[in-house]
């Protein structure tokens, strides 16, 4: 009986050791970014590298509030996302639940050449973005960021494959006692929805927070560019201070970090209650 349970317990053993090692591997650059924000200047450059601070500092986070402007960045990426994230919601899920509920000429063929256009990439459409912007007068504002970002496809389509997941005799039954459709969307779609839209929020608001690219091409006032942007300005051209720069990073991570905890419990389960009608 013994070498029985022995046996048994091997393989759960082994799979919660290969576990331990890949959280391991996974989790040591975020320990080590870490170490090295709290470093002094020259530390982390030596070699090799120590794998922990020999004296543990704050000046890093000191010089990056006190002159780098980091405050002012972070409060510019949380205010723009958070706009972002709100307006996108409002659209996507209006967008969704007419794809799925509602009928009109043309619905499924409209939807299929969304979802054609998810394969291209999205670096092709930033030159006719950035010129259609600049006719419009929104290059280096914010309303630039937000107006691209009102809807997305991916949040379209995640809307409308949990909004096929509600029965239909429930929308037909509100529609006999005599409820319109904004009723049944704001009554009855909307609070059925709520893991769905916590999972959208928490993609769209990581992808708009961690955006760089966009940012640094749209935004050239120092005052109004995110945080993604404004890390930029800490590598210089001949000497980077890398404890400084980690620090930011590590900074820039953590509005993303917080959002996903919060909402973590909503997020598989709005991802995959749509996938079976």
């Amino acid at each position: 009986m013994a070498i029985r349970r022995v046996t048994a317990s091997l393989p759960a053993a082994l799979v919660n050791g290969l576990l331990l090692g890949l959280a391991a591997v996974t989790l040591f650059p975020l320990v080590w970014m870490v170490a090295v924000s709290l470093m002094s200047p020259g530390e982390a450059s030596t070699f090799p590298p120590p794998l922990l601070p020999g004296r543990p500092t704050l000046a890093n986070y000191r010089e990056l509030f006190a002159h780098a402007g980091m405050g002012r960045h972070l409060v510019n990426s949380v205010m723009l996302t958070t706009a972002v994230t709100l307006v996108s919601l409002v659209f996507n899920v209006g967008a969704g639940y007419g794809f799925a509920k509602l009928r009109f000429a043309g619905r499924d063929r409209i939807f299929k050449a969304l979802l054609a256009a998810l394969v291209i990439p999205s670096q092709v459409a930033m030159v006719p973005l950035f010129l259609l912007l600049k006719h419009l007068g929104l290059v280096n504002t914010y309303g630039g960021v937000i107006v691209p970002a009102m809807a997305s496809i991916f949040g379209i389509f995640v809307v409308r494959q949990y909004a096929l997941s509600i029965p239909d005799e429930l929308l037909e039954a509100a529609r006999m006692d005599g409820a319109g459709e904004f009723r049944l969307y704001w009554r009855i779609m909307l609070p059925l929805s709520l893991s769905s839209l916590a999972a959208l929020a928490t993609l769209e608001f990581t992808w708009v927070f961690n955006d760089y690219l966009w940012a640094i091409i749209l935004i050239s006032d120092d005052s109004k560019k995110p945080v993604t942007a404004g890390l930029q300005s800490l590598q210089g051209q001949y000497l980077t201070n890398w404890p400084v720069l980690t620090a930011g990073a590590l900074l820039a991570a953590l509005p993303t970090v917080v959002v996903f905890v919060a909402l973590q419990r909503y997020f598989i389960q709005g991802l995959t209650m749509g996938s079976g009608k």
